[in-house]
């Protein structure tokens, strides 16, 4: 489980979908620099593990939103107080 959340993109994910629901564009947007063969096997992982769910909705086209789980927000309260920490104090170069 630290392996996961120590990873870049599982802590941005976590803290991109604290706002809610996200669908794969979104998250890739909100996520500058990350591909989407990255992103799809982030969000995976995160899904193994319990931290998200992947809602599919009979549409067309299909739409797939992505939501954190209870172990999921409870992840991210402390990746949130982690994140703040690096932005108060560590200088970006």
């Amino acid at each position: 489980m630290l392996d996961l959340l120590a990873n870049k993109w599982s802590a941005l994910a976590i803290g991109a979908l604290e706002d809610g629901p996200q669908r794969f564009g979104q998250l890739r947007r909100r996520l500058e620099g990350v591909s989407p063969k990255v992103l799809s096997q982030t969000l995976r992982r995160l899904e193994d593990h319990g931290m998200l769910t992947r809602t599919v909705y009979a549409e067309v086209p299909p739409r797939v939103e992505y939501e954190l789980t209870d172990l999921g927000h409870s992840a991210s309260v402390p990746l949130k107080d982690l994140r703040n920490w690096v932005e108060e104090n560590v200088p970006r170069h």
